[in-house]
């Protein structure tokens, strides 16, 4: 798969400050400058943990996709399964991962900013999964940045830097590759960039990517069909992650007189199969894209850079396993329905640079429109979804109460998928100055604004469906065009006879900010630094979350779902849809009491929601202000020391169930969800020692993390995703970094890196008893560590030889923080070699990836109650070429 995922084997946090160059026959390189204070530094002279790669250290570890050496990195970790659908975590700040089926809709904010130059590109639910083309450096910041980047910095901030235009050089380069992965496809790749003055104070710059990873999961045959469903589950099983069903959430139909009738055969289950869609190494993908930009010089003071770039992502199958079938390290599945993931995104960004007397100015805006279209095999919803058979079985079987008193009758097959299609636009504005940096007072100050706007549409669809009769009307609010509507249907709608579910919602966030930090030189040696940061963050949803129970010919479109429309109006009224009958539905206002509710015929919950309906908020609104405080000393050119201060944040949401009841625990799904905020307390070195052979940097750090964010599916609850403030909690970690360019032995550099962590919480919120004081974090291992060497030599004839051995470890890590969701993501050890040739303008390689075939885990996901594991590639060796046109 070339995409290589070298950075499974590489230890790419020994360079995260080096930048090193393929020559390095003498002492440490120059570092890579990094703009991680909003200002151009190097990297040991930021007071700030960042891992710096620059463009020869990416090219020597042919890194192409981001996320994949982001995993890789002491310290930071990915949750998710595939391209396209990972969640990027630093430091161990970490709750959970949402299925890709409500990622937008239901996702929280990501609690690590992601940005592409000066743009931010982070999105609720899952990051853009931007190509790493052409790219000048990489930075990641650990630890809150929130008062220079804002809101989803409250863990760290990944910055890629792209090459921008060079005036006055024309210049071309290439890089081709191919791959073998064991046990599943070739893969191949290709690059090119091409730099063109346009007299002499313009320039452009156009690079194109296209990448074939071949699969490795298999799609073996097999059947499935409901008697697995957890409507037939007693309270007390015990499931396959050791935690037992409570007895709220015992199966409907699970006495023993029902058990009996099912094991007696009583009840005909008919088996879903996949035989028409097995295929091996299934899980193809292709990145396809460009990225084209100008840079004009006005003068000396001012310039303007202005881009474009469009992305394709394309993915089949899935990128996990069912340990079950052939056992762990076994990549097979069954899946019972098509899958396949469009993610494709253009983006247009500009940035004004220049001069207002002494200050430095910059005016950076983009505009990023991103569509998504997907398919997800539901199937594995029967393991939790205890209403399925309601959909699937005979009344006899389902109601047995009402008809021979067990379980009779036949339920079809489960076999179920949600096809989505998403729609994101965002814009982003800053306007920041600097001071001159040779100051003794100098300063940082600027205004921010976002406006981002998510369409989403989920169609859950029960192929088995007994009543096709029963469908949708229209929604409340529909984002996108109603089609293939049935001439039955009294309000004409979008839905075929299988579609029992459906999301029709629009959300919108919008962000404000002013930030400022300043630093003072107390002395040569002493500085103080002081930012802060004022926020103020908006999110609404519209729309609607309805099933298809009493919407008969579309006469009824919001029983049995939620309108949000109507929920979140902030209006003070509220519509009870408590009958099939959309006369008898009933309207009630703030004048309402609780015992005038009960009065019109409600249930004491019934009236309780209600009430507590007609006070749900219009939007998700807060605002605040967060600091940061630093102080460095810097005894010499070589040592610098810092003590650091920050606090961090994440904006809330509002809940589709909103108001939704559990009274076995007395917990109420909250309507708006409070931020989740941290402070961090850190101190750190960046040391160059052994007359400029050896870079050690490192921090430790204490992180307080209070009203932790997390996603919950519970069906005792409700049938919706949902989220809350679940917890406290906090994190105690060390991580640092060397690397060792001995003079002794020109040509060879050793690069290391650890992180330490030891995460737990502190204080549990939530009151469903899945979340447990004193367990880790999610996706937090205690230990991570690299070792990676590089040997350069002269061979002769002009031509440089290099070999690179790497080693990467990580321990394992819990994938949630709800007992009855999460499993344990297991480590692993992974060794990868290799070795090429560099000329003037060319370089030829070998390698191998994860050279012994661990069988390592990137992560797990168990919502659904059974093992999903998402591997690290097999074993795979390739070779690749690069060539520059000077």
């Amino acid at each position: 798969m070339l995409k290589n995922k070298m950075l499974q084997h590489v230890a790419l946090g020994a360079l995260v400050t080096s930048g090193m160059s393929s020559t390095a026959f003498a002492q440490l390189q120059d570092e890579v400058i990094v703009t991680a204070t909003k200002r151009a530094e190097t990297a040991s002279d930021v007071p700030i943990a960042v891992a710096a790669l620059g463009e020869k250290t990416l090219d020597e570890l042919n890194v192409n996709i981001f996320t994949d050496y982001l995993v890789q990195l002491p310290g930071v970790s990915a949750g998710g399964s595939g391209p396209g659908q990972s969640t990027i975590y630093i430091r161990g700040v970490a709750s959970t991962t949402p299925t890709l089926s409500i990622a937008g809709v239901a996702g929280l904010a990501p609690n690590v900013a992601f940005y592409l130059d000066e743009q931010p590109l982070s999105q609720p639910g899952r990051n853009l999964d931007v190509y790493a083309a052409d790219l000048e450096r990489v930075e990641v910041l650990s630890g809150p940045q929130g008062t220079l980047f804002g809101a989803s910095s409250q863990a760290g901030t990944v910055r890629l830097i792209t090459n921008k235009p060079k005036l006055g050089v024309e210049e071309a380069s290439f890089k081709m590759g191919t791959s073998f992965t064991k046990g599943g496809e070739m893969s191949y790749n290709a690059e090119a960039v091409y730099n063109a003055p346009v007299g002499e104070n313009t320039a452009l710059r156009a690079v194109i990517y296209f990448d074939d990873q071949g699969g490795y999961i298999d799609n073996k045959p097999g059947t499935i069909n409901l008697r697995e469903s957890a409507r037939f589950r007693p309270a007390g099983t015990v499931r396959s992650n050791g935690v037992p069903v409570a007895p709220f959430r015992g199966g409907f139909t699970s006495t023993p007189a029902d058990i009996a009738a099912l094991d007696a055969g009583d009840v005909n289950f008919i088996d879903a199969d996949n035989s028409n869609i097995a295929e091996d190494d299934f899980n193809d993908t292709q990145y396809f894209g460009f990225r084209l930009s100008a840079r004009h010089e006005f003068n000396d003071d001012w310039s303007l850079d202005v881009g474009y770039g469009h992305q394709e992502l394309d993915s089949e199958g899935v990128f996990f396993y069912d340990p079950n079938i052939d056992g762990e390290g076994e990549l097979s599945i069954n899946r019972f329905e098509d899958e396949y993931l469009e993610d494709d995104f253009d983006n247009v960004n500009w940035t004004l640079k220049g001069r207002l007397g002494e200050l430095e100015a910059l005016y950076t805006g983009a505009f990023t429109d991103r569509d998504t279209n997907q398919r997800i095999d539901y199937t594995d919803y029967l393991f939790v979804g205890q209403y399925l058979p309601y959909y699937i079985c005979e009344g006899s079987v389902t109601y047995a109460n009402y008809y021979s008193g067990t379980p009779a009758g036949t339920c079809y097959a489960p076999n179920s998928a949600v096809p989505s299609i998403s729609e994101t636009k965002v814009q982003t504005h800053e306007f920041r100055v600097n001071t001159p940096a040779e100051n003794r007072w100098r300063a940082t100050v600027g205004a921010f604004y976002s406006d981002l706007e998510l369409k989403e549409r989920n169609d859950f669809q029960y192929f088995g469906f007994l009543n096709p009769g029963v469908a949708f009307g229209a929604n409340n609010v529909a984002n996108f065009a109603q089609t293939n509507a049935r001439p039955d249907f009294v309000t004409p709608g979008a839905f075929p006879a299988e579609t029992v579910f459906r999301n029709d919602i629009r959300r919108t966030d919008e962000q404000f900010g002013v930030f400022g930090e300043g630093t003072f030189d107390i002395s040569d040696q002493f500085a103080l630094t002081v930012g802060a940061r004022y926020y103020d963050i908006a999110v609404d949803l519209e729309g609607s979350a309805n099933a298809t129970f009493c919407n008969s010919g579309g006469t009824d479109e919001n029983a049995f779902g939620t309108n949000i429309s109507d929920l979140y109006d902030g209006d003070g009224s509220y519509t009870f849809i408590g009958s099939c009958n959309q006369a008898l539905h009933q309207v009630f206002d703030l004048t309402d009491t609780i015992a005038s509710i009960e009065a019109a015929g409600l249930s004491t919950g019934q009236a309780t929601q209600v009430f507590n309906a007609l006070r749900a908020p219009d939007k998700a609104e807060t605002s605040g202000v967060i600091m940061k405080v630093t102080g460095t000393y810097t005894p010499n050119d070589d040592l610098l020391f810092y003590a650091t201060y920050s606090q961090g944040f994440r904006p809330g949401l509002l809940n589709r169930p909103g108001g939704a009841f559990q009274p076995a625990t007395n917990f109420t799904v909250p309507f708006e969800l409070d931020t989740d905020d941290v402070d961090n307390f850190e101190l750190g070195w960046k040391t160059t020692l052994a007359d400029n052979q050896l870079r050690f940097n490192g921090s430790a750090f204490y992180i307080d993390i209070t009203n932790l964010q997390t996603t919950i599916f519970d069906t005792s609850i409700v049938n919706l995703f949902f989220s809350d403030n679940a917890a406290d909690a906090k994190v105690l970690g060390v991580e640092g970094d060397f690397t060792y360019a001995p003079i002794s032995v020109d040509g060879l550099t050793l690069s290391g890196a650890f992180s330490f962590l030891d995460s737990e919480i502190t204080n549990v919120i939530t009151p469903t008893g899945d979340v447990v004081q004193g367990d880790e974090l999610a996706f937090a291992p205690s230990f991570q560590g690299n070792l990676r060497a590089r040997y350069e030599w002269d061979t002769g004839g002009g031509l440089t030889g290099h070999v690179m051995p790497s080693i990467v470890y990580s321990s394992a890590s819990n994938s949630d923080i709800l007992r009855q969701n999460t499993d344990r993501v297991q480590g692993y050890t992974q060794v990868g070699l290799a070795t090429g040739l560099t000329g003037d303008n060319w370089t030829a390689e070998i390698f191998a990836n994860n050279l012994f075939d661990d069988s390592g885990e990137i992560s797990r996901f168990y919502g659904n109650d059974r093992e999903r594991i998402t591997p690290v590639r097999p074993r795979t060796i390739g070779a690749r070429i690069a060539y520059n046109f000077r």
